[in-house]
């Protein structure tokens, strides 16, 4: 059963308190319903993936099988059951946004950041990958990067929405060395 690499996962202490008062919105006996925003905060606690042991862990919870939050968790594209980059690029591929352009993206950012849909760049900054429809039709093509939407793109748009978030990587390494150089 080697789904995702184990890591040790419990929900922090803040998380916990989030859990239990989103389960506690079902009827006593359905308090599974809550287990899509349970995974969704696993996997936002996690680094933006869900391990074996963050899967146990939301069954342990929910008082569910493992099985069944597993197939869950594997079935919403929204779950990532593999370790993903620091920013993980969704590129629309259906119709409306494959007309627009989408695939000329997704080849773009592939040579861009020198990866393939699903792999993640060397420095674990970015990780690719074409999903089914985002919801933004009307502004195709679409990306979604983490939770912000990027509609309208073009190779030029989506290389300097990029080249800004390797900037804010760059600047918040700084910092930490800044901070850490003046608590010697």
């Amino acid at each position: 059963m080697n789904l995702a690499t184990k890591t040790e996962f419990t929900f922090s202490k803040e998380n916990l308190a989030i859990a239990k008062k989103i389960i506690s919105n079902y009827p006593v006996g359905k308090e599974a319903s809550a287990i899509l925003a349970i995974l969704e905060l696993a996997q936002s606690q996690n680094g933006n993936w869900l391990s074996n042991n963050c899967i146990e862990y939301v069954a342990t919870l929910l008082k569910l099988p493992y099985i069944k939050v597993h197939e869950i968790a594997s079935f919403y594209t929204m779950f990532n059951l593999k370790p993903v980059g620091k920013y993980h690029i969704q590129i629309c591929g259906t119709t409306p946004c494959w007309l627009k352009g989408a695939n000329d993206i997704m080849s773009f950012c592939k040579k861009l950041l020198n990866i393939e849909s699903g792999q993640t760049s060397q420095d674990k900054l970015f990780t690719i990958k074409e999903v089914e429809c985002l919801g933004a039709c009307r502004n195709a093509p679409v990306a979604q990067i983490n939770y912000d939407y990027h509609e309208n793109l073009t190779n030029d748009k989506i290389k300097e929405i990029i080249n800004n978030l390797q900037a804010a990587d760059l600047q918040q390494k700084s910092v930490l060395k800044i901070d850490e150089k003046s608590n010697l």
